[in-house]
């Protein structure tokens, strides 16, 4: 297998259009982690993104009278952009699918290089279906974003890149994961020239597909509706066959980042470069600081070189917010605690004492029944065990402390809600959703509720994705949560309730 496909990769045609790009030494994450650290940049591709190589290669070998026929895929994102410059370079029709939740500016890139964009559906899924009914109808090749050779082939190149780059052998070369087809490329190139380099895929909370299929020993489908999307690029429910076929034989681990890690590898990027990578273009920086820094805590030999491919730079402006946001509890400088304490002369000025000189990031007060109040507040720390130590010590002068640090609902709603109660004390439920962003998602959402819930609370914040998050709250009494459970089922958006969540409890109930 590795040398057909290292055959394969040798032959492809990518650099007709795609570059060579860079392996950039970090000197600041490499001075901070202890080990070498390289930056592969794929950002540097004419569409920012790694994409543009198995796109380009998998229709360049096409035959004339496939070409002819023009070319269909599925995509949202990179490899939408990397199939139509591909076709237009090539002369070749392009269709891209995408849903009608689809970013404009990811649009306005697509059509810019001549492709027919036809929107479809809400999401990759319903995008796929239709591009698959239209490759028949129309007789068009389509071009798969990850589980094909040729587009495998392609992707491999970064690993032959990275093999030539490098001065010497690396110990680690860490890849993100989505799909596939990156990893089995890169995972089959250096494989068979360096067997003994580590290959790690690098798979974001919510969607680490090959993981699951790993622990499983066969490929399993993730449910749809825990799939995440906050890195969008690799929100994929079941990794591809023939990439699986690669991975579960070539790569010897797989790490899996939160979201907050991946926000803080942004930053680390950007510290480096200079350049804003995309959630997906990061992730594998995240990986690489996981596990480098498990490998410290466990006294595991560290590696001494290690490659993270930074796959790409296709960011919302609109993201950068909430990535800002995260950033630091993901690098574990943040701590985000909700303290309760006693509403009493002096007592506000003893708990700023109590927090000493720390730097406060964000800092809350709301006033609660029976003589309490609630504090939500964001303390600068140094580690994961300094956030313990400090949460520790809170509790021995006797505060009541919940630490808020991991907690979705309140780092994404309640932090900018804090102030607004309940005030009549009606029954709540809470729910946190997720909408589509297009013209019409709350409509539908409404209508799909009719006239027989009264909505008590509604937060929403854009934050420059597909997917908009919003928390609603809903008059009712706990026995009447099956009914209203069905009503929010029909509607079809995914949502978790989150009424016994603290943060809601604490400072909004």
């Amino acid at each position: 297998m590795l040398e057909s496909y290292v055959k394969k990769i040798l032959a492809s045609r990518v650099y007709d259009l795609a570059e060579e790009t860079p392996l950039q030494h970090a000197p600041g994450l490499s001075k901070r982690l202890g080990v070498e650290v390289m930056l592969k940049r794929e950002d540097q591709q004419p569409v920012f993104s790694f994409k543009i190589r198995g796109s380009f290669n998998k229709m360049a070998q096409m035959s004339p009278q496939q070409q002819q026929r023009g070319v269909i895929t599925a995509s949202a994102g990179n490899h939408a952009q990397g199939v139509a410059m591909a076709a237009s370079h090539l002369g070749i029709r392009a269709t891209i699918v995408m849903g009608r939740n689809t970013p404009s500016i990811k649009v306005n890139a697509v059509k810019s290089w001549g492709a027919r964009v036809v929107l479809h559906g809400d999401g990759y899924d319903q995008a796929y279906a239709h591009a698959r009914e239209l490759e028949q109808e129309q007789g068009m090749v389509y071009v798969h974003a990850y589980d094909d050779k040729e587009v495998i082939a392609g992707q491999g190149t970064v690993g032959m890149e990275i093999v030539n780059q490098h001065p010497g052998q690396p110990d680690a070369v860490f890849v993100p994961v989505g799909g596939g087809g990156l990893i089995a490329g890169v995972a089959a190139y250096i494989k068979y020239l360096y067997p003994k380099t580590r290959v790690i895929g690098v798979e974001a909370e919510g969607s680490a597909c090959l993981h699951a299929a790993m622990q499983a020993g066969r490929r399993v489908v993730l449910p749809a509706d825990k799939l995440d999307l906050f890195a969008d690029g690799v929100s994929v429910a079941q990794i591809g066959k023939e990439t699986f076929a690669v991975a579960r034989k070539y790569v010897d681990e797989v790490v899996v980042a939160s979201i907050d890690e991946i926000c803080a590898a942004i930053k680390d990027v950007f510290e480096e470069t200079r350049v804003i990578a995309e959630p997906a273009g990061a992730l594998a920086v995240a990986g690489m600081k996981r596990y480098v820094q498990d490998a410290a805590a466990a006294r595991r030999t560290l590696p001494q070189s290690v490659v993270a491919v930074v796959s790409g730079a296709n960011v919302n402006f609109d993201r950068l917010r909430h990535i800002s946001e995260r950033a630091e509890v993901g690098e574990h400088r943040e701590a985000v605690l909700a303290v309760s304490i006693s509403e009493q002369q002096g007592s506000f000025l003893k708990f700023c004492r109590a927090l000493g000189k720390r730097g406060i990031s964000e800092f809350n007060y709301r006033y609660a029944p029976n003589d309490m109040a609630h504090i939500y507040v964001g303390l600068q720390v140094a580690t994961p065990e300094d956030r313990d130590a400090v949460v520790a010590d809170l509790r021995q002068r006797q505060y009541e402390v919940v630490d808020m640090t991991d907690n979705e609902a309140a780092k994404l709603h309640v932090r900018h809600m804090v102030g607004g109660r309940n005030h009549n004390q009606l029954p709540e439920l809470l729910y946190r959703f997720e909408f589509p962003e297009r013209p019409g998602a709350l409509l539908q959402f409404l209508g799909g509720l009719g006239a027989d819930w009264n909505i008590t609370l509604f937060h929403y914040r854009n934050h420059g994705a597909a997917y908009g998050r919003v928390m609603v709250g809903f008059e009712a009494q706990p026995r009447q949560r099956a009914r209203l459970g069905k009503y929010l089922q029909r509607i079809g958006y995914r949502f978790w309730e989150e009424t016994d969540n603290p943060a809601y409890t604490m400072f909004l109930r």
